[in-house]
């Protein structure tokens, strides 16, 4: 850098107003200075703005007389800092270090949770350089409905261990009631284009084959299967095969009356239209029936559905299944599959799921999120929500309550 320059770091902080900025910079362009570096925030009203700027000595004292007389005009305060140039090439040498995002989440946001999380960042090594809201401004009836509070962090560095930074805030998460997804802020993470759901239990607050076994009467026999799988004292397959075996002779009128009335999750309405807007493919991959979910299909505009068929002979149930069983594997290979077709990269990929059979697909996605899941499937996830409905991904992909239109707001 040529000897007669300097670097000068400014820091003005003071209530916002239009052309702030401008008046500002004009005052510099008077001085033919080079900006180096510049940055913004308002926080109710209140600015915060740093620029970073090279210019000839011999100017420096009329810059900031001048600056300072038209900041007591504005009514902001303004501050001067040197800098170095062994500072200012430290700076820029940082430049290329990982980059990760953390997003925080919560039907509101507390001190003691913010807290808590910037006290393993800063113990794993990473730096926080940005914090932006991402939903709407919080209003003071906390009755009013959809109320909801996300932030993120953007964080550069590495973390020291990345496995003990995601499950200590997996600890948090469940100890302070909050929801986060931590991601390498890399091209793929902008550029997410299939998302894949599983049904029951996600997009349904129900699991289908229990309504369909109390309409026929089975309803204990059916959970008494299901707990057995859960044990580990038969698998997926086989006790598919069992529960199935015992709607026997159920009519198929049954599966409309329940399809019309299925109890849809909190936040599938205005997901599927934010994500049908902005050009996603979207799948449902299902251990459930494929009667349901093309039901969901006609509804909400689901691109593909892959579930398990039930066999129908004179308008009932055989008790069997028609091709093989959709499990944890098989949503693996679909999720795949699928973006293989779609020309998606799997880093591209999201899959969200609750139930252990889930797990595969959470891990093969570039994005796993485990959404109101039993125990065992929170602890194997990386990303999860459970305090918010399923809307609650588009914060996990960048969304602002501010970018959406009208019927993807609140």
């Amino acid at each position: 850098m040529d000897t007669n320059s300097e670097l000068i770091l400014i820091r003005i902080t003071g209530v916002d107003r239009p052309g702030l900025t401008a008046s500002i910079t004009e005052t510099l362009s008077h001085y033919d200075v080079t900006i180096l570096d510049i940055g913004q925030a308002d926080i109710h009203s209140t600015l915060s703005l740093g620029i970073l700027f090279k210019s000839q000595e011999k100017y420096s004292g009329n810059i900031m007389k001048e600056l300072l007389f038209q900041a007591s005009e504005l009514g902001i305060n303004i501050r001067f800092y040197p800098v170095s140039v062994e500072e200012y090439e430290e700076w820029v040498n940082m430049q290329g270090k990982n980059r990760y995002i953390l997003t925080l989440l919560g039907r509101k946001l507390s001190a003691k949770q913010i807290a808590a999380v910037t006290r393993v960042v800063a113990n794993q090594g990473l730096n926080i350089d940005a914090i932006k809201r991402l939903t709407g401004r919080v209003p003071l009836d906390e009755q009013k409905a959809s109320v909801r509070s996300c932030i993120e962090l953007s964080m550069r560095g590495t973390p020291k261990h990345r496995e003990q930074m995601q499950a200590e805030m997996m600890r948090l998460s469940s100890e302070l009631g909050m929801d986060f997804s931590l991601q390498l802020d890399s091209m793929y993470r902008r550029m997410r284009r299939l998302i894949c759901f599983d049904m029951d239990s996600t997009l349904i607050q129900t699991e289908c084959i229990d309504e369909l076994a109390e309409r026929a009467g089975v309803g204990e026999q059916v959970r008494e299967i299901t707990e057995r799988a859960m044990r580990g004292e038969i698998d997926f397959k086989e006790s598919f095969t069992q529960r199935v075996a015992l709607l026997k002779g159920l009519d198929v009128s049954v599966m409309k009356d329940i399809a019309e009335n299925l109890p849809i999750t909190e936040g599938v309405e205005r997901l599927m239209f934010v994500l049908k807007r902005y050009g996603y493919k979207i799948a449902i991959l299902s251990g459930g029936f494929t009667y349901f979910g093309e039901y969901l299909q006609q509804r909400f505009g689901f691109d593909y559905v892959y579930a398990n068929e039930l066999e129908i002979e004179d308008g009932k149930l055989t008790g069997r299944y028609v091709g093989d069983v959709v499990d944890g594997k098989r949503k693996s290979e679909l999720l795949k599959l699928i973006a293989q077709v779609e020309k998606v990269d799997i880093a591209q990929t999201i899959a969200v799921g609750d139930g252990a059979n889930d797990l595969p697909m959470l891990s093969e996605a570039g994005l796993g999120i485990a959404f109101h899941a039993k125990p065992k499937v929170v602890a194997n996830a990386k990303q999860s929500i459970n305090t918010i409905g399923l809307d609650g991904v588009l914060y996990f992909l960048g969304f602002k309550d501010s970018y959406l239109e009208e019927r993807g707001k609140l």
